[in-house]
């Protein structure tokens, strides 16, 4: 069967040729991003592969169905970048891969926790500056804080695990709650009570409708001063203009970002180093000493990557022989 992959780095060409080797797949690697202007690269290909950025509207998959193609394999766990209605509509197949590595994106979101608490990154810049004092540099203990989870997944409840070793308290928001936290001692709360209550706050839920912004100017009105907020999820989570208010005012005392609503626009993935930041939001962000962002790395692991291109090629190669891929979206 062959295989258009869309927004190829040099990582996927190699974890992805090493998982297709000896399979009856070809796999054609295009660093494009998939949008209107380059489906055509598609044509005559019956599966695509796609990731976070690119845009499986539905005219890009209206026009995918006239070319041929019959499968879109998401090599991510999300898959609010495709049409699932017009899918349907046109007869194409949607499979994702819903569990790549959960440790990889909680230890991250622990990571940002970490660095920010403890301000390791402006105090690994002054030991190399040669400027060795403490001041602004004081931090707090994770052990006995209280750590609100919204989205209780697989990456939810390991991240829950990893806070727990650290002493923490654990609340849990989500509309399906499971006894893997219940183990740990999560309590389950509603929204209002977690952003109350909580000392840190991370993000693992899905992107939805329900939970576009569910980091708001309400939410943020009823936090502890000088809360904590991660978000490795996706960037839509959070109004970002309503987390600089909270930023400015005091309210939100540190911000660790490793996705950004407009991420795409910004050039994530891409090295964007001799360019100028069009978008201001994401210029101010950078100028708080309180905030990090890192730029959708929090997947980007050795073992990540292998999981992503094993269950890839197994969606292929069970399309391929029955028709119905592993791991397919089914849409409302």
């Amino acid at each position: 069967m062959r295989v258009a992959v869309f927004s190829s780095k040099p990582y996927d060409e190699q974890y992805l040729g090493v998982a297709a080797a000896g399979s009856p797949h070809r796999l054609d690697f295009f660093e494009n991003s998939l949008n209107c202007d380059v489906v055509k690269l598609a044509h005559d290909h019956e599966a695509i592969c796609v990731f976070v950025h690119d845009d499986v509207n539905g005219e890009v998959l209206r026009k995918l169905a006239e070319g041929g193609t019959r499968l879109v394999a998401l090599r991510a766990a999300g898959f609010n970048n495709v049409d699932l209605e017009v899918a349907k509509e046109v007869g194409i197949k949607v499979c994702r891969v819903p569990a790549y590595s959960p440790y990889a994106v909680a230890e991250h979101a622990v990571a940002l926790i970490l660095s920010l608490v403890r301000r390791t990154p402006r105090a690994y810049n002054r030991v190399r500056d040669g400027n060795f004092a403490l001041d602004g540099l004081l931090g707090y203990d994770l052990n006995e804080k209280t750590v609100g989870v919204v989205g209780t997944g697989r990456i939810g409840t390991v991240f829950a695990g990893i806070m727990k070793g650290f002493g923490c308290k654990l609340l849990a928001f989500d509309p399906f709650p499971n006894d893997a936290m219940k183990e740990l001692g999560a309590e389950y709360v509603d929204l209002r009570e977690l952003f109350a209550s909580s000392d840190i706050i991370a993000l693992h839920a899905p992107l939805t409708p329900e939970t576009h912004h569910l980091v708001n100017a309400a939410t943020l009105s009823v936090v502890k001063p000088g809360v904590t907020i991660v978000n490795t999820s996706r960037g839509g989570l959070i109004d970002a203009e309503a987390a600089i208010d909270a930023l400015k005012d005091g309210r939100l005392g540190y911000l660790g970002l490793d996705v950004y609503e407009e991420e795409h626009a910004v050039g994530f993935f891409e090295d964007q180093s001799a360019s100028i930041i069009q978008d201001d939001t994401f210029a101010r962000l950078l100028t708080f000493p309180n905030v990090l962002i890192t730029a959708h790395q929090a997947f980007f692991t050795a073992e990540a990557l292998q999981n992503i291109a094993d269950t890839t090629v197994a969606n292929l190669t069970a399309f391929e022989e029955t028709g119905s891929p592993v791991h397919e979206v089914v849409g409302n």
